[in-house]
């Protein structure tokens, strides 16, 4: 079988029993384990397309339940897997279909406004119910900052909101634009922080109505204005600009356009924090699986393609921290969160839907954890005496 003869190749540190779709053992790797994990194929042709394509069909094929995992979870599995292939691609055959997939994708995929709404919707917009199921209570749906990881969930999203309000350095009465600005609770706990003026927008019709809702409930409405729109729309001047999570669905495309707005809505002394998922590897395609369920549109970049056209704006890039493992933490908190309330995301979707969730969570876990992938975190001015020269103030 070719599939295990590649698989043994890859797994250099453990094991597991791989059953194909005529019920033949095979043992992979080295099992540390006397029961070690065992993935059953029930359909034949996964045994060519996990050989050429496992980073789409593996994916597939979980949630269809043409994989079955025994001895073992699946995020067990993919610890090992990812373990194993670590930031590499994991075969010749799969660099090149993704290469073709997402040369193809670059040349096509466009997000003005109108797609770039569309795709916020497809993600955002499916559920408010399923949010409540596994994030925190502010409804943080970006990377924690785990000071221990063994903090909690609410703890950590609590350090987050802190150490960027620290970052931004915000004076009293200023004015603050959030961008993709979620559910509204780090725009609340600025306005509350830094007695201020916070404007949030966002893509989400869902979202929208949220923040709106609290708002009024917090008695902050003089303090907080939250509007259904894109970047690309605003034309006003700000003393603060912050973006978390948003710059994943911006485009690859459009990264100049971005910092250039930037630029433009930022006062001469005014001081932005742009918060994003991003690579450590050099520029490569988007996850096909990812791109195709859960975020299309999105893209994590590398940091050399946030460099450049941040430098073309004219921005100054002040300060960049890298935020390692910290989204590993998040993640797995999501997702035992989900599998808690397994029965409850069944009910409201199907199990289709949980094993498409349950996948998500624990695949980036597992990319976070082994991978390419971290958060970056950029802190951009005008000019070099918008921050203090040091990072003292943030950690005071």
């Amino acid at each position: 079988m070719y599939l295990a003869s590649f698989l043994n190749k890859v797994f250099k540190k453990d094991g597991f029993i791989l059953v194909d779709a005529n019920n033949k053992e095979y043992l992979i790797g080295s099992p540390k384990k006397s029961s070690p994990i065992k993935i059953k194929i029930l359909e034949k042709g996964l045994h060519y397309k996990l050989l050429f394509h496992p980073d789409l069909y593996f994916g597939e094929a979980y949630m269809d339940g043409n994989v079955i995992i025994e001895n073992g979870t699946l995020t067990e599995f993919l610890d090992l897997a990812l373990m194993n292939f670590g930031r590499n691609e994991l075969n010749i055959w799969s660099y090149l279909i993704n290469k073709f997939r997402g040369s193809y994708r670059y040349l096509t995929n466009f997000n003005y406004i109108k797609k770039s709404k569309n795709n916020v919707s497809h993600h955002y917009d499916i559920s408010d119910d399923l949010y409540n199921l596994f994030l925190d209570p502010k409804r943080q749906y970006s990377c924690a900052y785990f000071k221990n990881e063994n903090d909690t969930l609410e703890t950590a999203q609590n350090n987050k909101i802190q150490h960027l309000i620290k970052k931004l350095n915000i004076k009293a009465n200023q004015k603050v634009l959030d961008i993709g600005c979620g559910w509204g609770s780090l725009a609340i706990d600025i306005a509350r922080t830094a007695n201020c003026e916070v404007t949030g927008i966002t893509l989400s019709e869902n979202q929208l109505n949220y923040c709106n809702k609290k708002a009024k409930e917090l008695n902050l409405e003089n303090q907080l204005s939250f509007k259904l729109m894109d970047y690309r729309e605003l034309n006003e001047k700000f003393d603060r600009i912050i973006s978390v999570g948003m710059f994943e669905h911006v485009g690859r495309k459009f990264y100049k356009r971005f910092f250039t707005q930037i630029e433009k809505l930022l006062k001469d002394d005014g001081v932005c924090i742009t918060h994003t998922i991003g690579s450590v590897n050099p520029p490569r395609n988007p996850h096909p699986w990812i791109t195709k369920y859960i975020f299309p549109g999105g893209y994590t970049p590398s940091l050399s393609e946030v460099t450049s056209p941040i430098e073309k704006s004219g921005l100054i890039v002040a300060d960049i921290e890298v935020l390692r493992m910290h989204y590993s933490h998040t993640l797995r908190h999501w997702k035992e969160n989900c599998i808690q309330n397994k029965d409850k995301i069944i009910q409201m979707f199907d199990e289709r839907f949980f094993k498409m969730w349950e996948f998500y969570l624990a695949g980036c876990e597992m990319a976070f954890k082994w991978g390419d992938q971290v958060v970056y975190q950029f802190q951009l001015t005008k000019n070099y005496t918008s921050t203090p020269v040091t990072r003292d103030y943030i950690y005071q």
